[in-house]
């Protein structure tokens, strides 16, 4: 059983599960919105911001930045934790993946900030 820094007592199958469901999301939002601009080739402020006002398109925006915001977590991790070894970098492997995983921290919980403000602001 793998645990770890992402995983909180989890094993590395929930994080594997997680790391699908959240990219399908992904993949889901961004063809929804590749096919809404192209159906609305002189898409106006109106349009987009009638887009935004409905409930549904809120609750699967937000979806998407939680989902985005796990899957980079778990991705960012899984990445450190492969190539980011005491092999490569001695005894400043484990300082240079938590000094990662801070900022991306940081700054993902910034923007989940700003992205629901915007969204429900």
């Amino acid at each position: 059983m793998v645990t770890a820094v992402t995983t909180i007592g989890r094993s590395g199958l929930s994080d594997w599960l997680i790391q699908r469901a959240t990219a399908v999301v992904l993949a889901a939002y961004t063809i929804f919105i590749v096919v809404f601009l192209l159906q609305h080739p002189d898409l106006t402020y109106q349009q987009w911001s009638a887009l935004y006002d409905q409930l549904w398109m809120r609750i699967f925006s937000l979806l998407v930045l939680i989902s985005l915001a796990a899957h980079g977590w778990i991705g960012l991790w899984a990445v450190l934790m492969d190539y980011v070894t005491t092999r490569m970098m001695g005894g400043k492997a484990f300082f240079l993946r938590m000094t990662a995983l801070t900022i991306y921290a940081v700054v993902t919980l910034a923007y989940l900030v700003w992205g629901i403000e915007i969204l429900w602001g």
